[in-house]
């Protein structure tokens, strides 16, 4: 028998969780015997909602805080920071005590790194939580693979990745056959190995249509987000002209290079707005802008709210935000 305790916080990514449990739901059907078992937990216990405004029942994580557990992961998603009680803080660190295998989907390796319990090791989260992930805990190796296997730990991105996550648990407890048996029963077409990552250079889910000179500009934009080049330095490092990267960007992206440029620049300072709690004049240069006021004059163009106002509402979980979206309308 082979025990898995699956803790939730509050808005949790309610696909991640059972895409993570349903494998071994195949197996057990398959393998016509229970050969495991799960339990579904939160700190509170009862109905938890998640992200999507469905909500599950779970046990009471005080009632199970002494049983034990083969593998222990904690999914969360929206404000990780507010599920960190101690009463959960002292039960991860008990389990980790014990033995057990620990684990995350989504931004529950932020609740792991909190309990103390990635220290020293390789990690992953979502991607849209890397670089907050980075500045909050330096003295992890933070990775953008889809799951990272360290030891006694693993932490997985989310989304389907929690389906090869589990598949490999099966495959590592019960063999290559179950394994196989039960990706091919939920429809799973390939199990992914370590090391794959979350945003494979060159892959589109609808199939690549821009030519490699506007991949190659915004792979040279996304390595230079803190240290801003300028579009003709861009275009120089590419190979073409910069009238032609602009043309090519129009064409195959629908915004110019330097507006492209400016929201993905802005899209990583959003995430350490609403992630972290840096300074305004820190995530600024951080994001490659020269003043605070530029920053905060192109942030609100951008979001269409200012960044300490974001701070506040961009921790609220999606269906709880006020309507319309925070968003600059498209110019018709």
């Amino acid at each position: 028998m082979f025990k898995i305790l699956v803790l939730v916080t509050q808005s949790f990514n309610l696909a991640t969780t059972t895409a993570f449990i349903d494998p071994f739901r195949a197996a057990n059907y398959l393998d016509g015997f229970s050969r495991f078992r799960w339990v579904v937990a939160s700190a509170a216990g009862g109905a938890c909602l998640a992200s999507n405004g469905l909500s599950i029942d779970t046990i009471k994580l005080e009632g199970i805080a002494g049983d034990q557990f083969d593998v222990v992961v904690v999914s969360s998603s929206w404000t990780p920071e507010a599920a960190k009680t101690l009463q959960l803080m002292g039960a991860l660190r008990k389990w980790a005590r014990a033995g057990c295998i620990m684990g995350s989907l989504d931004t529950g390796a932020f609740i792991l790194a909190d309990a103390g319990l990635l220290s020293g090791r390789r990690a992953t989260v979502h991607y849209e939580h890397i670089d907050s992930f980075k500045e909050l805990y330096p003295d992890i190796d933070v990775s953008e693979d889809i799951f990272v296997h360290d030891g006694q730990r693993f932490t997985c991105s989310g989304g389907m990745a929690s389906a090869d996550m589990a598949l490999h648990i099966i495959r590592a407890s019960s063999g290559d056959a179950l394994a196989n048996a039960s990706a091919r029963y939920i429809f799973h077409p390939a199990l992914r190995p370590p090391g794959t990552s979350q945003n494979p250079a060159g892959l589109e889910p609808l199939g690549s249509i821009a030519p490699d000179s506007v991949k190659q500009a915004i792979s040279v934009m996304e390595g230079y987000l803190e240290n801003a080049l300028s579009i003709p330095e861009i275009a120089a490092k590419v190979g073409i002209s910069h009238r032609q990267l602009d043309r090519l960007f129009l064409r195959y992206v629908g915004k110019s290079p330097a507006i492209y440029y400016r929201d993905i620049r802005l899209d990583r300072a959003r995430s350490l707005v609403t992630q972290t709690d840096m300074l305004m004049s820190e995530i600024a240069v951080a994001s490659g802008f020269s003043t605070q006021v530029h920053f905060s004059r192109a942030y609100k163009e951008r979001f269409g709210i200012p960044p300490r106002t974001d701070r506040i509402e961009g921790r609220i979980p999606f269906e709880f935000r006020a309507w319309p979206m925070h968003r600059k309308p498209q110019e018709t």
